[in-house]
């Protein structure tokens, strides 16, 4: 019976601490998209539908695997606030054109991954904003010209 009370306190002890980093950084995630989360346009470029896959997309490359005649590449800065059980970033996307290195936009996204009990379950995840990264970038730069 002891035994078994010092388990349930143990528990829910560690629960109470996952629990309050969890929320802790849950609410700096909160504080900081409010700052700079989301997507910022500069430019909208007009493209031809041939430029887009089927889904819409134009699929532009990371800088580092952008050929020489890519007229467009984006830029990725994962930077992380804390590191371990939890742990917190932010990901900054930028979207150039390569002629003339103009940045066209960017997009901001924090998030907090773990932070829950020691259990076989998939650690928990929060972020925001929602959607603000390099696909949704590209959707609100570029459009499809459809003039002929």
């Amino acid at each position: 019976m002891r035994e078994l009370m010092i388990v349930m306190l143990s528990v829910s002890i560690a629960t109470g601490c996952a629990t309050t980093a969890r929320s802790e950084l849950d609410s700096e995630v909160n504080r900081l998209c409010g700052i700079d989360g989301g997507i910022k346009t500069y430019e909208t470029v007009k493209l031809p539908p041939q430029k887009f896959d089927n889904y819409g997309a134009v699929n532009v490359p990371l800088q580092k695997y952008a050929k020489p005649d890519d007229e467009y590449y984006y830029r990725w800065e994962r930077t992380y606030y804390k590191r371990g059980n939890p742990e917190m970033w932010r990901d900054h996307f930028l979207l150039y054109r390569a002629v003339d290195q103009k940045l066209l936009g960017e997009a901001t996204s924090y998030s907090r991954r773990g932070g829950d009990i020691p259990s076989p379950m998939h650690e928990s995840s929060y972020g925001c904003p929602p959607n603000a990264d390099i696909s949704v970038l590209e959707g609100q730069v570029f459009t499809p010209n459809r003039e002929r």
